[in-house]
């Protein structure tokens, strides 16, 4: 599916972010249903570390908030969604620049929904991979996202001087 204008304004939004734009790591594809996101993460001084390859942290942190953000945006405003835990497995040095794809499908939206019907709150674990251009991959992620709806009967707190 296409990018739409409201995910490309969002796509650059993000990719402006400071936390964001600071992990070497761009997004370079929101489709126009929010489904499916590409991040790329290329090699270079900002992303580099002291051997010559991708730094870790860079890796992480160009893939650790998109899942979050992906179901905050699919689920709507009466779900709380948080990143709960992650786990990474280096399998080779990145040397050249690195892509991810996040999707969530129509199905695991509906999963989530069901559950959550019967259930206070729910964890959900998500996978990812750094690939190079030829497919190899160079991390594997795992992150575990926490979600629940929101309740409906407590007052919004309110900040008081």
């Amino acid at each position: 599916m296409a990018e739409s204008l409201k995910t490309r304004l969002f796509r650059w939004w993000f990719n402006f972010f400071p936390a964001y734009r600071r992990t070497g790591g761009r997004i370079t594809y929101i489709a126009g249903d929010l489904h499916e996101i590409r991040v790329k993460l290329p090699l270079n001084w900002k992303t580099r570390n002291y051997v010559g390859s991708l730094f870790g942290g860079s890796m992480y942190g160009a893939i650790d908030p998109i899942y979050m953000i992906m179901l905050i945006k699919l689920l709507g405003p009466e779900y709380l969604v948080w990143d709960k835990f992650a786990t990474i497995q280096f399998k080779k040095p990145g040397r050249k620049t690195l892509y991810a794809r996040f999707v969530v499908g129509p199905e695991e939206l509906a999963e989530i929904r069901r559950r959550l019907e019967t259930e206070h709150s729910i964890n959900r674990m998500y996978q990812v991979e750094l690939t190079d251009g030829e497919g190899d991959v160079c991390a594997s992620f795992e992150k575990t996202l926490y979600m629940r709806r929101k309740d409906k009967t407590k007052e919004p707190r309110i900040l008081r001087a």
